[in-house]
């Protein structure tokens, strides 16, 4: 059975202009120890998820109206407020993506740090700074005592996402969400970020859902991966099919406009021409269908469903068999 899974989950937020359905029928399942990042353009619905598995959306706009959230055999959508926040931080820790916004700016590092460690019963008030310090030392923080006793500006931004990572992982979670976990970073610290998490999650064999736009994180730290765009799944399968045999034509739009060694000089990257719909405006068919150079009169009349490519490998396009 799937440590995680998530089936046809439909999030909603109220605003003056109605209901917009920000994530549409989303599923998927992560094993125990896997790694499966969830990709797309900004605004497909990454955070969205992620936030809906958290039950951490903004109240009162924010709601899941529809679908399961499955986690070790409960239903995390029906779970009450006390039961959900026994998991939160505990069971599943989350990386948030801007860190000096998940970082309160008036605690100091050891506060928040310890913070989460002595709700949920990790350590005592008399070992907690101990342990907090130790915590900061396996993330690769140096001097972590010393470090304890700062607030977030005055550590640099590839600390602060260090910090952020120590404080999802203190309680040792089954499930680490890292949703942009190298944004804003440079290169140097963004490999050395995602090395970090690749480390500690086989020193403490957690899963991991990584949430990003881009598709080299994950190339290098993903087994399973799905596409999302517009609030739904394009395609999801394993990192070899997405990479090797993309059958939805957005993923192969994604892949084109990778930049590679071998593209001759002064060539031009692939571009998907278009802009993404409106999730107040959204097309009756097929979500991709007003970019998509594939696209014919069933494509804007039906919403294309979930279609087995091979074992393990799904893709929603009406016409992926003839591209």
């Amino acid at each position: 059975m799937a440590l995680l899974e998530v089936d046809n989950l439909i999030t909603e937020f109220a605003t003056d202009e109605g209901l917009v359905r920000a994530v549409d029928g989303v599923s998927f399942q992560l094993d125990a120890g896997a790694t499966l990042g969830i990709v797309g353009e900004s605004g497909c619905g990454k955070s969205v998820t992620a936030l809906s598995i958290m039950r951490l959306l903004p109240q009162p706009m924010g709601r899941i109206a529809g679908g399961s959230i499955v986690f070790q055999g409960s239903d995390l959508t029906q779970l009450a407020i006390p039961a959900m926040e026994k998991i939160r931080g505990r069971r599943i820790g989350m990386v948030f993506q801007e860190p000096m916004t998940a970082l309160n700016p008036v605690h100091t590092i050891g506060r928040q740090l310890t913070e989460g460690m002595l709700l949920h019963g990790i350590c005592t008030p008399s070992n907690a700074l101990r342990a907090a310090a130790d915590m900061l030392d396996r993330v690769g923080i140096p001097s972590p005592d010393l470090r304890l006793g700062e607030y977030p500006h005055q550590l640099s931004g590839g600390m602060r996402q260090r910090v952020v990572i120590a404080m999802a992982l203190a309680c040792e979670p089954d499930v680490l969400i890292a949703d942009e976990p190298t944004t804003a970073l440079d290169v140097t610290i963004q490999a050395q970020i995602l090395e970090l998490i690749g480390e500690l999650q086989s020193r403490m064999g957690m899963a991991v859902v990584m949430i990003t736009h881009d598709l080299g994180v994950i190339a290098e730290t993903c087994e399973q991966v799905v596409v999302m765009y517009a609030g739904k799944v394009a395609e999801q399968g394993s990192v070899f099919d997405i990479f090797d045999r993309p059958a939805h034509p957005y993923t192969q739009g994604l892949l084109a406009s990778i930049p590679r060694l071998e593209t001759p000089p002064k060539s031009r990257l692939g571009v998907i021409e278009g802009m993404v719909p409106g999730l107040r405006d959204l097309p009756i068919g097929c979500r991709f269908e007003n970019r998509c150079e594939y696209a014919e009169d069933p494509c804007r009349e039906r919403v294309p469903p979930p279609e087995s490519v091979a074992p393990g490998h799904q893709v929603s396009c009406l016409r992926w068999q003839s591209l």
